[in-house]
């Protein structure tokens, strides 16, 4: 069983120079990649009799054939299913190519937002070095919960959004006590919630917390343990009081990101997110319904 890193203010693990694939529990691995700035986006492999699932099929190709011949390593049969946390393309860019045998399953409004971006889904990541990686639309969607089944083993897709996305989708394996959080929860790093709800990122952090996991694979950053859920919802918590000070001042959200002093959180890095946090917090400020698109500033 893989320790999680300790969580304390001040501490940044460092990422691999190369991609690890680690046990977490018995048939079910974290392949977390090298960090080349290129959206390190985190992988999960489950295991059972008919075949492997694979959560997120992340975005270059070369990341992509890194994941499937860390499959292949196993000897655990092909992948049969890919599951995609969102659509962002640093989660969903990998699957045409390393793993065209496979079904994939995500949110109805995963495979909306990919469809209405064409084949190359634009985005975060989306220039990420993708060397031709082709995407496919999820063929398998649901709306709130999908039960799949390996083996003995249940695998509970559960849909949070809005958080990061309006399409943030868990998947939790109560047996084991794991959960995969997509980039609802970054180790390491600012959430971002300027395509999804920093209220509905508190509201998702809740459910999250209601699993009782002990052990959580982040969309990005190294395996940690329940209390990064914590160390999020304190942010967003801090966001919020941030923008609602310069919202009621009339400070754009950059005004304010410059004025507001990082404090316990300086050891997370993307720092540079508070400025669309803020923006997202400012318009959930406004009213209106969560997640909804913003303007372009």
């Amino acid at each position: 069983m893989t320790e999680p890193h300790p969580l304390h203010p001040g501490h940044r693990p460092r990422a691999p120079r190369q991609p690890r694939t680690r046990r977490i529990a018995d048939g079910v691995f974290a392949h977390v990649p090298y960090d080349d700035g290129r959206c390190p986006a985190n992988a999960g492999i489950i295991t059972g009799p008919e075949g492997v699932t694979v959560i997120d099929a992340v975005a270059t190709a070369a990341r992509a054939r890194a994941v499937r011949a860390a499959v292949e390593s196993l000897g655990a049969g092909p992948v049969r299913r890919i599951v995609h946390t969102h659509h962002h393309g640093g989660h969903a860019h990998g699957d045409g190519d390393a793993f065209p045998e496979a079904t994939v399953i995500a949110h109805a409004l995963t495979r909306s937002e990919m469809a209405g971006a064409g084949p190359r889904p634009t985005g975060p990541c989306s220039g990420a070095g993708r060397g031709g990686v082709r995407s496919v639309l999820p063929s398998v969607t649901f709306e709130e919960r999908l039960t799949l089944h390996s083996g003995d083993r249940s695998v509970e897709l559960v849909f949070c959004g809005p958080a990061h996305t309006t399409n943030d989708v868990v998947v939790w394996l109560p047996g084991d006590r794991v959960l995969f959080a997509g980039d609802v929860v970054l180790a390491g790093a600012a959430p971002c919630t300027l395509m999804g709800s920093v209220e509905g990122a508190l509201r998702a952090i809740g459910m999250l917390r209601a699993f009782g996991a002990r052990t959580v694979v982040c969309g990005r950053g190294p395996i940690r343990d329940a209390r990064v859920l914590d160390e999020t919802e304190a942010y967003l918590r801090w966001v919020q009081v941030v923008a609602m000070r310069g919202w009621q001042r009339g400070l754009s959200p950059a005004e304010m990101a410059g004025q507001a002093p990082a404090g316990p959180f300086s050891h997370l890095g993307r720092a540079e997110r508070l400025v669309g946090n803020l923006r997202r917090a400012y318009a959930e400020l406004d009213g209106g319904p969560l997640g909804r698109p913003l303007e372009p500033p």
